[in-house]
């Protein structure tokens, strides 16, 4: 059950492969995604100049998803993982800033009202109290390396506070529990179906701190995207095809949350995950940030195609995953 550097890196690794992998067809219509691109995306590609989210981004580059997760990473570090919520925000906005995600239409509709409020010096907890989008989970994955099994209640701890920035909702709160524990559990090598009863008791605590909400409950929508992971295993292209038109592969977290955790366990690969999220249609980068990092924290960055982390560390010089894991190996 211990931590290991091999994990850790398998984690953060994931979150970055998953993310670049996903983003030169995020957003877009499965319909669109096979119009620009004949065949499957199988490898990391640079953003078409017709996607106007990715078309600032080169083949390998990840979006402000993993960029958001370091910079909460940066927060905590500063203040000795002692959660500070300006400090988090003020870590949240430079990086916005220094990606130009302002005038580039890169943040989610929840984090960019919160961060300009709190740019502002305005309240925002009326928009974190309901936001709903998945802002709190796709930066959230490299949290759950820092805790083990046995410390759950201390991992939704960390994990509502440092939501809380943005995203305050029971759901939010809930899928961000979720995604975190599914790395702490895969870190830890528990089977899948353990992995995914570990992350639903993690996800139940998350609710139970954020402000309701009518949101769809993750549970339910976690239980029914795995229904069809079972039920197409063996068919890779109807189970993907499902989750899209039956779970939906928005940026609701109700949608992306579920599915996310559904591909990791249909895959239980990087390559296969990181590949199938890309294809998907919808927020692909998201869903693909989350996935790979829980395949990531499986299977261990010794078991990543070979080139996949130099071409990450080559084509985003401003962050250091290696110097990352270090600081999470010494919480």
């Amino acid at each position: 059950m211990e931590r290991t550097r091999d994990k850790v890196l398998g984690t953060l690794y994931g979150q970055a492969v998953g993310d670049a992998f996903g983003m030169p067809t995020e957003l877009w219509p499965v319909e669109t995604l096979r119009t620009v691109f004949a065949t499957p995306v199988t490898d990391f590609e640079a953003g078409p100049r017709t996607n106007s989210i990715a078309k600032n981004y080169q083949r390998g580059q990840y979006t402000d998803d993993t960029g958001q997760a370091l910079a909460l990473l940066d927060g905590l570090i500063t203040t000795n993982w002692v959660p500070n919520q300006a400090e988090l925000a003020r870590q949240l906005i430079d990086s916005a800033t220094a990606a130009d995600a302002w005038n580039q239409n890169i943040l989610g509709p929840s984090s960019k009202a919160v961060l300009l409020a709190l740019k502002d010096g305005r309240d925002a907890q009326q928009i974190t109290d309901q936001a709903v989008t998945n802002g709190a989970a796709m930066r959230i994955a490299p949290l759950g390396a820092l805790f083990t099994p046995p410390q759950l209640d201390d991992l939704v701890r960390l994990v509502t506070r440092v939501t809380r920035t943005t995203h305050s909702s029971d759901v939010a709160f809930g899928g961000a529990c979720l995604i975190a524990a599914s790395v702490t559990a895969a870190m830890a090598d528990y089977a899948w179906d353990d992995l995914v009863s570990y992350a639903l008791r993690a996800c139940h605590l998350g609710y139970q701190l954020g402000a309701p909400t009518w949101a769809a409950k993750l549970p339910a929508r976690v239980n029914l995207a795995l229904d069809l992971a079972r039920r197409y295993r063996g068919d890779a292209a109807r189970f993907s095809q499902a989750i899209y038109e039956v779970v939906g592969t928005g940026t609701a977290l109700t949608e992306s949350v579920p599915a996310a955790l559904a591909i990791a366990y249909y895959t239980r690969d990087v390559q296969d995950c990181a590949i199938m999220c890309a294809n998907l249609g919808g927020d692909t980068d998201t869903i693909g940030a989350m996935a790979t990092a829980i395949c990531g924290a499986k299977t261990g960055v010794a078991a990543f195609p070979d080139g996949w982390c130099r071409l990450i560390d080559r084509q985003n010089p401003e962050h250091d995953l290696r110097g990352y894991a270090q600081q999470i190996l010494q919480y």
